[in-house]
């Protein structure tokens, strides 16, 4: 037997989304927009393959340190602009909009960068790929958010970003595979067109079934459809539960006079306290962007540069890659666990050691183990930074424009960054290197104790509520 929703209001009525939203029960509707978002993260790893792809292209001569380093700043330059365009059409246009139009953008991209004639034409393709990226992940990872209940969204954030993170052993196995089966001329290309193929499934599956965020059509004053798609969902949940929800009518009276349509300008993101989160996020994600892409896109050269051979360093590194989920599935049980700030610090600093070991280490059981260990303590982090803290920490009317702003400033490091692994890598070896990324990571703890500001457990809502002055 059907129940009717607790909470019935009339259909222009204030939908007070975020309460609605905190108080359901884990239902199939979390879990099938969560499946849609961790699939969308997983299957879309252009980025993931970029170091195999400039391994690949360093063995047949189309690239060099010099290009590498171009091809990996262009990438990150694209991400910036991506996520800085991608935070403004997700807050204007809408959260499903933006999904869908970032996976279209990007699976274009990738046929045609597995199309290209020479490392040139590649590296201008590459630029419009990051674009694509960096909208998507601005995108999903902030939107996400908006769909799960406060008492446990570092949780399912870490779940989501637990699957995405598979693209990295996965996209390894691939490349592994691909060293023995096909030329090196044509084991590039279909590193491009598979993350293309599987990115076309998701396209076709968001485009039916994905849902636009409550939260967001009740900030734009869309309260007709936010009732409607609301009260379907608390239909749903007490269907499938068996049970009656209760109304959420403390919530209501709590934040009646401050929910509803918000209108925030780009300009409020640099006075107050959110240029405070602006801050804060910024460097979490320089830290991020730093060690997270040098790692990928450099440690296969770095290991030639240490003598190990091409199908070795593939190995090395897909060993090394299998700690990314790991490390994530790890934070699921315990990111709700700590403060947000004490969680970032802690792993910042054993990072910053864990790194400077591993530089020092030449056997290949050495490097396997401290590198499978090293991994695992950074996406610990890439896991807290750029799926659970950074995208947590705005209010909904500009949420996706604060995130954007914050992975934009954290992607210029990701521009100059691969220019000073080029030079260090060159001039002091693998343990400038990771010098350079246990400074970073240190300079950020810091900067984290400072500005940091605590959210876990927190209501979007309440996050919601900062002074601007």
């Amino acid at each position: 037997m059907a129940h009717t929703p607790a909470l019935t209001q009339p259909t222009d009525a204030l939908p007070n989304a975020g309460a609605r939203l905190d108080r359901l029960p884990t239902s199939r509707f979390h879990w099938s927009v969560y499946w849609m978002v961790a699939f969308g993260l997983l299957v879309g790893w252009s980025n993931a393959i970029g170091g195999l792809v400039l391994a690949v292209l360093a063995e047949i001569g189309w690239t060099d340190n010099s290009s590498s380093a171009i091809f990996s700043s262009l990438t990150t330059a694209g991400m910036f602009v991506g996520a800085l365009v991608g935070g403004a059409i997700g807050d204007r246009l809408g959260r499903r909009n933006g999904f869908l139009g970032f996976v279209a953008f990007h699976i274009i991209t990738m046929l045609v960068a597995a199309a290209s004639p020479n490392m040139t034409f590649l590296i201008i393709v590459r630029v419009f790929m990051g674009m694509a990226l960096g909208g998507l992940l601005t995108v999903l990872f902030a939107s996400w958010t908006e769909y799960v209940p406060s008492r446990d969204r570092g949780s399912w954030s870490s779940r989501a970003s637990f699957i995405g993170n598979w693209s990295y052993p996965i996209c390894s196995l691939i490349a592994s595979y691909l060293v023995g089966v096909v030329s090196p001329e044509a084991n590039w290309r279909i590193q491009f067109i598979i993350p293309a193929f599987t990115s076309t499934i998701v396209l076709i599956i968001v485009w039916r079934l994905f849902p636009e965020s409550p939260r967001w059509l009740e900030s734009k004053g869309r309260y007709r459809e936010a009732n409607e798609l609301l009260r379907k969902i608390e239909a749903d949940v007490e269907r499938q539960k068996g049970i009656t929800l209760e109304p959420a009518a403390d919530a209501v009276e709590e934040h009646a006079k401050t929910q509803g349509q918000v209108n925030l300008p780009y300009s409020a993101l640099f006075k107050g306290e959110l240029l405070k989160r602006v801050i804060v996020g910024s460097f979490a994600l320089i830290a991020m962007n730093v060690i997270q892409y040098t790692l990928i896109n450099w440690l296969p050269t770095m290991l030639l540069s240490q003598g190990i051979d091409l199908a070795d360093s593939v190995v090395l590194n897909t060993m090394s890659m299998f700690g990314a989920p790991i490390g994530i599935f790890i934070a699921i049980f315990i990111i709700d666990r700590f403060p947000r700030r004490v969680f970032g610090i802690g792993l910042l600093l054993i990072i910053a050691v864990l790194g400077y070991v591993y530089s020092l280490q030449t056997s290949m059981t050495a490097l396997s183990v401290v590198g499978f260990f090293l991994i695992i303590f950074v996406y610990m982090f890439v896991c807290f930074a750029s799926a659970v803290y950074v995208p947590e920490i705005w209010p909904t009317a500009a949420k996706l424009r604060g995130s954007g702003l914050a992975n934009s400033v954290g992607r210029v490091s990701g521009i100059l960054s691969p220019y000073a692994v080029a030079a260090l890598l060159d001039a002091s070896g693998v343990t400038g290197v990771f010098i350079l990324l246990g400074a970073t990571a240190v300079v950020t703890a810091v900067v984290i104790a400072v500005f940091g500001v605590e959210s876990r457990g927190a209501s979007i809502e309440s996050i919601s509520d900062v002074d601007l002055s």
